[in-house]
């Protein structure tokens, strides 16, 4: 049992967070959408964001073979196009934010695949999905609150 349910406790709160979801999945290629979701939900190793989006991927088309590479050194799989490997590159990065930030090198590569406008729409949705990861630890979400 989670220690909150913030979207009850705070409800003005909690809706521009879901809000800026529902912007990120209508903007993003589902599929491609899952997989951000999954990746930067296993560098925070956030559980209940882990099974909802591989739930959620599985039912959109998803091989389980790609989900589970997502776990660990998902480059060591040649499971992606150049297209996933740009977005899954920039998730990384953008989620772990080191002192220097994205590189230029993943951010030319996530913009000569995506153009700008798609960039963008992918940066909606790694930043959607650390808020979710910070919000399901913080308040104790586990899978077996889904």
């Amino acid at each position: 049992m989670p220690r909150m349910k913030l979207q009850k406790v705070l409800p003005m709160a909690y809706a521009p967070v879901l809000a800026l979801e529902t912007y990120a999945r209508k903007n993003n290629d589902r599929r491609l959408y899952e997989l951000v979701k999954i990746r930067a939900s296993e560098i925070n190793q956030c559980h209940f964001c882990i099974a909802m989006h591989t739930r959620d991927a599985l039912k959109h088309g998803e091989s389980q073979e790609r989900i589970s590479a997502l776990a660990g050194d998902w480059r060591a799989a040649d499971l992606w196009t150049e297209a996933e490997a740009a977005a899954l590159a920039y998730t990384d990065e953008a989620t772990r934010l080191g002192e220097g930030g994205v590189t230029d090198a993943v951010w030319d590569d996530l913009v000569q695949h995506f153009g700008e406008k798609g960039a963008g729409h992918l940066i909606m949705a790694v930043v959607a999905i650390n808020a979710w990861n910070r919000i399901g630890i913080s308040t104790g979400l586990t899978a077996d609150d889904l």
